[in-house]
Order: structure tokens, then C-alpha cells, then sequence
């Protein structure tokens, strides 16, 4: 099982990039970037690969729909360059309040885009001229093409990428709650990454899809790589730190999204949660967070976290492993580097 870390949005980059070095020593596999409505990923990867030479380093994730096919394709080879083959092409939709409120580009067909964007990127990667003739993506641009406001010049031409790619067959990873996306990601990516994941619920809620994409999935992929995330912390008075969690998950399930339209709440139901969703989500979307934050179920804080003695960490870590996690995407909680070195260390001896 690798061992992983999540990078934060804001704050102290420089100083976390610094303490990278001290992260792979002590076991750490990969550390992921995360973009949203911040600075955006990209250049923050690229710092990385040039700072930490051993790490392999991943987008966490990188919205569909805020580049091109193309240039997703381009920015994954240039990082995987830079890097020397350390890259992960991290992809995910993202949710309609970012990419309508922020890209200003409409959220749609979320599955048929991220199939389509998959087959592109490595088409670009396999130096292949880029003729794509799909439902949503048409290249060469061409009269009627899907979202077509103005007829293009018809002009574009078929190209293929000018660079030779360290690898044509860049890692990707889809970012996927939905049973529809799972299925996906099972069938055509490296990795699948959940979120919230709950091993002694995420069979209910991911087996049958997962299945499904299998079943369909080319050999050639390898086994597809789990990603789970979660905050650690080792000790006997660390319990604690798992109510640092509550404001989180009260956002997601709560205020990410609208009512009826909001992919974490759904999640939270499929987890037997359906009662106390509801709550959460009237609370937030009521303004009163504190509210919304105390009402998130004990248990879900409890066990979707690595958070407790070095025993019940270990007995989590079994149940990961039992539920088919390949990489563990942690964030260290300890109030010292020292400690959070540590405690990855801990967690390095534990999985092996």
C-alpha cells in the first residue's frame, strides 16, 4: 500500500514544499495538489518536481471541464517531463457551483466528457494526430459541432504533439462518488479516488459499479489503483482531532451544492445516512454552521479517519486494506512537523 499526502489550498506552500524531503524519508509514496477556485494546481506540481526528485507527484484533481482535452493532455506530459515520469494525472467534474460560477462553462455530461477527455489525452500522448470525432468533443473544430455558437473557420488541422512524452501512458486518476463515474473510472483509469471513504460502508454504496467497470476494463490498465483519503493522527490523546473534521464534512454534505443536486449528500444517504443529511443540510443552508457542524454522526467522523492509538490505527488500516485501498491520501494533523513525520513513519511501518 503506498503511502500519500495531500498538499493544502492556502498558506505556507514554500515552507510545506520545503518539508517534503523530510516526508520521503520517511516513507511518503506521492503527494497530491488539489485545485479548486485557488491558485491552480499546475504551478504548484511543477515547483514540486523540481524541489523533491524522488516523490511522484499527482493532481488532486484537476476539473474536466477548465482546459481543453488537449490541454490537459499537453500540461500532463509537460509535468510527467519535468518530473522524469513522476506524474499523476489527478481528473474530476468538480461540481456546477465551481465550474458554472467560476470557468462560466455549463456542467454537463460529466461521464461522457470524462470518457471522451481519457481517449483524447492519450491519443496526444501516443503522438497520434489528434482526429477525435466523439459526442462532445470534435477535433478538428467542425461546422455542428456540440456547443457550436459559430460556425468555425474551417481551418484546424489534425496535429500531433510536437514533444515525444517521457511516457504515452501517463497515470490518470478519476475523482468519482456517483455510481455512473465509479463505473467508469473502474473501466478506463489507472485509479479511482472517493472521497469520505468508510471501508465497512463503501461496499454498499461502490461494490456493484466498481464491478461493472471491471468487467469491462483492459487488461492492459493493471489493477486499478484505490486511493483513499484520510486524517491521521497517532497517540493516545489524539481522539480529539476527529471533530476537526466535522466543518468539512457539515460543508460538503450540507452547503456543496443545492438541494436536490448535491453529489456528498447523495454519498451520505448511500451510507445510511439519510436522516441526518437531511438535518446537516438544513442547518447549513440555514446559516447555522455550528449547528450543522455537531450534527455530523460520530461514526462517520470516527471511522473515515486514522485518528486514535497506534492500535486502532492499525485495526483502520486492515479494514482499508480488506476494502480494497491501494493508496492511503493522508493529512497529518500533529501540531509539529516532527510529530507529523512521525506519524507517517507510523503509518509506513503499519501497511508494509
Amino acid at each position: 500500500m503506498r503511502v500519500g499526502m495531500m498538499l493544502g489550498y492556502a498558506g505556507g506552500f514554500s515552507e510545506a514544499v520545503d518539508e517534503l524531503a523530510d516526508f520521503e524519508r520517511a516513507g511518503l509514496d506521492i503527494v497530491f495538489v488539489p485545485e479548486a477556485y485557488s491558485f491552480d494546481a499546475v504551478s504548484q506540481l511543477g515547483f514540486i518536481a523540481a524541489r523533491a526528485t524522488r516523490l511522484d507527484i499527482a493532481s488532486g484533481i484537476l476539473p474536466i471541464y477548465s482546459r481543453t482535452p488537449a490541454l490537459t493532455a499537453m500540461t500532463a506530459a509537460g509535468l510527467d517531463f519535468v518530473s522524469g515520469g513522476r506524474f499523476t494525472l489527478g481528473l474530476g467534474t468538480s461540481g456546477p457551483q465551481v465550474i458554472e460560477g467560476w470557468h462560466g462553462v455549463p456542467y454537463d455530461a460529466p461521464v461522457g466528457r470524462t470518457r471522451e477527455l481519457v481517449e483524447i489525452c492519450r491519443m496526444v500522448w501516443r503522438r497520434e494526430r489528434l482526429e477525435y470525432k466523439g459526442r462532445y468533443y470534435r477535433l478538428p473544430l467542425e461546422a455542428g459541432a456540440p456547443g457550436m455558437t459559430l460556425a468555425p473557420t474551417g481551418l484546424g488541422k489534425p496535429l500531433k504533439l510536437i514533444n515525444h512524452p517521457v511516457r504515452e501512458r501517463i497515470p490518470i486518476v478519476i475523482a468519482a462518488l456517483g455510481p455512473k463515474n465509479v463505473a467508469l473510472a473502474a473501466e478506463v483509469a489507472e485509479g479511482w479516488q472517493p472521497i469520505f471513504y468508510f471501508p465497512e460502508k463503501a461496499p454498499a454504496a461502490w461494490s456493484d459499479p466498481l464491478a461493472e467497470g471491471r468487467a469491462r476494463r483492459d487488461p492492459a490498465l493493471g489493477p486499478l489503483d484505490v486511493i483513499a483519503a484520510a486524517p491521521l493522527a497517532i497517540g493516545d490523546d489524539v481522539t480529539g482531532l476527529r471533530d476537526l473534521t466535522r466543518p468539512v464534512f457539515a460543508l460538503y454534505i450540507g452547503g456543496m451544492g443545492a438541494r436536490g443536486r448535491n453529489f456528498y449528500y447523495d454519498l451520505a444517504c448511500r451510507f445510511g445516512y439519510e436522516a441526518e443529511a437531511k438535518r446537516i443540510q438544513d442547518a447549513y443552508l440555514a446559516g447555522r454552521k455550528d449547528e450543522a457542524h455537531a450534527l455530523v454522526p460520530a461514526e462517520l467522523v470516527e471511522k473515515t479517519s486514522l485518528i486514535g492509538p497506534a492500535g486502532y490505527v492499525a485495526e483502520r488500516l486492515a479494514a482499508y486494506r480488506e476494502t480494497g485501498v491501494t493508496t492511503l491520501n493522508v493529512t497529518p494533523l500533529a501540531p509539529t512537523h516532527a510529530a507529523r513525520l512521525a506519524d507517517i513513519e507510523r503509518v509506513r511501518d503499519l501497511v508494509g
